[in-house]
């Protein structure tokens, strides 16, 4: 446990340098909303069996103009992306993440979870939050679920119809470590 602590530490240090790790060349910060508009596109765009709904798509594109927002590259190719959205003063959602299918399980995604732990982290933060498709739906979610609970979220509650009756929305939480707010 300690030694995983010590590898997250220096890989959120590599993070805010915009240094290589975990199988990748860099993970940064995008800040312009053009930018992140093209990138969030470009991933979402080739992830049907997550983001097949056209208008829910479009949505989440739109969203990650205006949020914190991170991108993977590998090779110089863009692999993946994260948007952080604040949903409370103590809490920050993974509001949409997407990873090239050809580099899940390469390292990318963790990249930008733990991008997204040291900011948290930096804004004192105490959760982490992220919504998916309750296990057990469909495969592609499945695998979804697992990834989330492999990086320490864990099941807080299951919508049933939040979304719709097909697709019951499950939420994770995170603590992140020291994120406290004064009261």
């Amino acid at each position: 446990m300690e030694e995983r602590k010590k590898r997250e530490k220096l890989c959120g240090a590599a993070v805010e340098r915009g240094v290589s790790f975990a199988g990748t060349d860099a993970v940064e910060r995008v800040t312009d909303p053009a930018r992140k508009d093209a990138v969030a596109s470009e991933i979402l765009v080739g992830l049907p069996e997550w983001f097949g709904l056209p208008e829910s798509t479009k949505e989440y594109i739109e969203g990650c103009r205006s949020l914190p927002f991170w991108r993977c590259q590998s090779k110089g190719r863009t692999v993946g992306f994260l948007a952080l959205k604040e949903t409370s003063p103590y809490t920050a959602e993974i509001f949409v993440m997407g990873v090239c299918r050809e580099f899940h399980g390469a390292g990318a995604g963790r990249a930008l979870v733990l991008a997204a732990e040291q900011y948290a982290l930096g804004q004192s933060y105490e959760f982490l939050q992220v919504k998916t498709v309750q296990k057990g739906h469909y495969a592609e979610y499945d695998s979804t679920n697992a990834f989330y609970e492999r990086m320490g979220f864990r099941e807080l509650e299951c919508f049933p119809t939040l979304w719709d009756a097909w697709n019951p929305c499950q939420v994770y939480v995170k603590a992140v470590a020291g994120g406290r707010r004064e009261k």
